[in-house]
């Protein structure tokens, strides 16, 4: 016995909403530190950060990572990644714009430590990485324990 073909399901567009659910934001929100008894780091991936060369207006792509040691403060997620968006459109050199960054964020959480991290991409043949860096005046961070490192056993890669 031969089967019938079916037919696909017919395709629904889904409509576009009246207001977008996000959009590019200057504002950083904090929440409170869950441990501010203690120092912890927190590192924050931006792998698909964009702005724009304010020589050319070409589009500049870097790879930002922003570890930090709260005080009192926590940055929140979502309002980060918006607060990066804002950069889309915004012309600045790479220098600038990775400093005015770690300055921001300073200014809205007053972290122990906060390390900002910029890896562009190539321009004109030249990887350019910027680090910035702010340590709370007074605080000395612990001294770093080295465990003995084991086989990786699977599941996250190292």
């Amino acid at each position: 016995m031969a089967k019938t073909p079916r037919k696909p399901p017919a395709a629904e567009q889904r409509p576009l909403p009246a207001n977008p659910p996000t959009a590019p934001s200057k504002t950083l929100h904090v929440f409170p530190n869950p441990a501010p008894e203690r120092d912890y780091a927190i590192e924050f991936q931006i792998p698909e950060f964009t702005c724009l060369c304010p020589l050319t207006g070409q589009p500049d792509f870097a790879h930002i990572t922003i570890d930090l040691v709260a005080d009192q403060l926590c940055i929140e997620l979502k309002s980060l990644k918006m607060y990066m968006w804002s950069f889309r459109d915004e012309g600045a050199f790479h220098e600038k714009v990775s400093n005015d960054i770690l300055t921001r964020i300073v200014e809205v959480t007053q972290p122990r430590f906060a390390r900002i991290t910029a890896k562009w991409y190539v321009r004109g043949g030249i990887y350019t990485t910027v680090v910035a860096e702010h340590r709370s005046k007074g605080w000395k961070p612990q001294p770093i324990v080295v465990l003995p490192r084991h086989a990786h056993e699977g599941g996250l890669p190292r």
